[in-house]
């Protein structure tokens, strides 16, 4: 099918009818699973599912010819000589009866289409992260997931991880007391994009099936590979790269709350002359009404000791915390407030130079760190060590993905979306996090959040919700089959 006139482009709208009767698996039939998108997170699902005793790799596609022929040549590495069907538009791979499930690891501004189109075509679907490009679309994914009865887990694998499924439910049991903090920072390396002008479209790449929903544009290397996460047609910047997978621990800590009372979100793109459109440095805050969540990205320069002082610094002595009839006494010892005598403070713990992602909780009786390498938690004035949590090293159940993936596949099998650890239903407010952030940065004030979600009295943020009319491409089409406008 050809989609490449730009004067008329449309869009075939929707997935091929497909039966959507649920199949019964024997205890021996593996789940046929086809991988669509093959960049570099589809190239983990391809080296992940091979190994997985649920799966087998059935279905390739990618809109680029090169990265079937390379993914297919993995596969055969991996899978010991098999070989997959190629399909170049993800609307073949759903219309294909010999294709169980779907894993998607397209750009963003896919996910949502991608997700509602194989959920109409009887499939189900493993997404990866964010969830959703923008919360109307979120709402949508969560609306035909429900009505078409399949299982849909998001890429969220933190929530996979043993110790960190141990320390969560350690807090919430109240280890150290109620939540009332939870910080998160993303300070992964980010280098400038540099510029490129626009060229001609590289051979065996459907530029067109590309943009998909967005707005159509000529060609630019920039906004291809890997690098659409810098521009906002395609991508939601880092806070919606790296950033929604901190953010999610962060609900996961408080509890999993949906909507803040509001949302404010400040930064902008620095030191930096390039073409990127998305901030490399970004500060959010969402208040849910005693408990609030706090998000730093910076992707500049930032070393390791400048990590560690961000997650420490969230770490506050609650006001009850000085005796008010002993209102000289000092205060107790934290990295803020070290005495000026012995004993000194406890030192909290290093993370990790190849650490850029961490998050801080501080509760009424003590505070705690996560990151990928581990978990400590500290209670009361003397700052005891109450628990420490490590990862599980080079054994069986030790890769977060595999896990998630093997959580999903189990899903699948028992057709009950409550097995999943982060089904749809949940992680689209985890994004939504993300999308309220970019919202309140790029409108420059603070969100105020109604039912719906709606924004209270701010037409200008209500706009941002959803996709707006793009010019050569109908959208009011779109919504005939799956809306993506509201």
């Amino acid at each position: 099918m050809s989609v490449s006139n730009p004067t008329t482009r449309r869009f075939f709208l929707g997935a091929v009818t497909a039966a959507a009767a649920t199949r019964v698996w024997g205890a021996n039939d593996k789940i046929n699973v086809a991988i669509i998108g093959l960049g570099g997170r589809g190239s983990s699902h391809l080296n992940t599912y091979p190994r997985l005793p649920d799966a087998r790799v059935a279905g390739l596609c990618d809109i680029d010819q090169a990265a079937r022929e390379r993914a297919q040549a993995t596969l055969q590495k991996v899978a010991s000589g098999e070989k997959a069907k190629e399909f170049e538009d993800m609307r073949q791979a759903f219309a294909d009866p010999g294709i169980d499930a779907v894993s998607i690891a397209t750009p963003n501004h896919w996910h949502a289409l991608a997700t509602i189109w194989a959920c109409q075509a009887g499939k189900d679907v493993y997404s990866e992260k964010p969830a959703c490009y923008n919360i109307y679309e979120g709402l949508r994914m969560v609306q035909v997931a429900n009505e078409t009865k399949r299982i849909v887990q998001i890429g969220s694998q933190h929530r996979s991880m043993p110790f960190k499924i141990r320390a969560m439910e350690a807090m919430q049991g109240g280890l150290i007391g109620k939540l009332y903090m939870a910080k998160g920072l993303c300070f992964k390396r980010r280098r400038s994009i540099g510029h490129k002008e626009d060229s001609a479209v590289p051979p065996g790449v459907n530029w067109d099936l590309f943009l998909g929903p967005a707005p159509l544009r000529p060609f630019n290397e920039l906004r291809f590979k890997y690098n659409w996460h810098w521009f906002w047609d395609t991508g939601n910047g880092d806070i919606g790269n790296q950033g929604v997978h901190e953010i999610g621990l962060c609900r996961w800590a408080l509890g999993d709350p949906e909507w803040p009372k509001s949302a404010f979100a400040s930064g902008g793109k620095y030191a930096y002359d390039d073409d990127q459109e998305t901030p490399n440095t970004q500060l959010a805050s969402y208040d849910y009404g005693g408990r609030e969540i706090v998000f730093e990205v910076r992707g500049i320069l930032t070393g390791a000791k400048a990590r560690r002082r961000a997650v420490w610094a969230v770490v506050e002595v609650e006001a009850d915390a000085v005796d008010a009839v002993d209102a000289e006494r000092p205060l107790a010892p934290t990295p803020l407030h070290p005495r000026p005598h012995p004993p000194p403070a406890p030192t909290p713990p290093a993370l990790p130079p190849t650490s850029p992602s961490a998050i801080s909780f501080t509760e009424s009786e003590g505070w705690a760190s996560m990151d990928d390498a581990g978990f400590q938690a500290y209670k009361g004035e003397s700052g005891e060590l109450v628990m420490e949590e490590h990862p599980e090293r080079g054994g069986p159940g030790t890769d977060g993905t595999s896990l998630h993936m093997e959580n999903f596949l189990a899903a699948c099998r028992s057709r009950n979306v409550k097995d999943l650890h982060d089904p749809i239903s949940n992680s689209h407010f985890s994004a939504g996090l993300c999308h309220l952030a970019n919202i309140s940065y790029r409108t420059g004030h603070k969100l105020n959040l109604g039912p719906g979600p709606r924004f209270t009295g701010d037409a200008e943020a209500d706009k941002q919700l959803t996709r707006q009319p793009i010019a050569n491409l109908t959208w009011c089409e779109a919504a005939a089959a799956n809306t993506l406008c509201a």
